[in-house]
């Protein structure tokens, strides 16, 4: 994931600097009055989107495996421990049936 991560901002960054030079050589417009600086960076992220889903499908979707097994993991260990409860609860009701029974013998 941060590999995935990391590349993301990469490809960012690189369209960042083209969009900057671009603007600052006059082959793209500037932006109005102070928005320059706000112009470039979403100028980038909308270059850099497209780029970054079809650069990285399979970087994408390795991260996507990772996380579903994480996620299988976490449901596995938590049914796990439900079971557990289950099973001392299940044993603890079958102790105090059989104390009441032999003392209602003992009666």
């Amino acid at each position: 994931m941060l590999r995935y991560t990391l590349m993301r901002l990469g490809i960012f960054a690189g369209c960042l600097v083209g969009v900057w030079g671009l603007v600052y050589s006059g082959l793209a417009p500037r932006g109005l009055g102070d928005s320059n600086g706000l112009w470039i960076i979403l100028l980038a992220m909308l270059i850099s989107a497209p780029i970054s889903f079809v650069v990285l499908r399979k970087e994408r979707d390795r991260a996507s495996e990772q996380i579903v097994r994480r996620v299988d993991r976490a449901k596995a260990n938590l049914e796990a421990n439900r079971n557990q409860e289950d099973a001392a609860d299940d044993t603890a009701r079958a102790q105090s049936q059989a104390q009441g029974q032999t003392q209602g013998q003992a009666s």
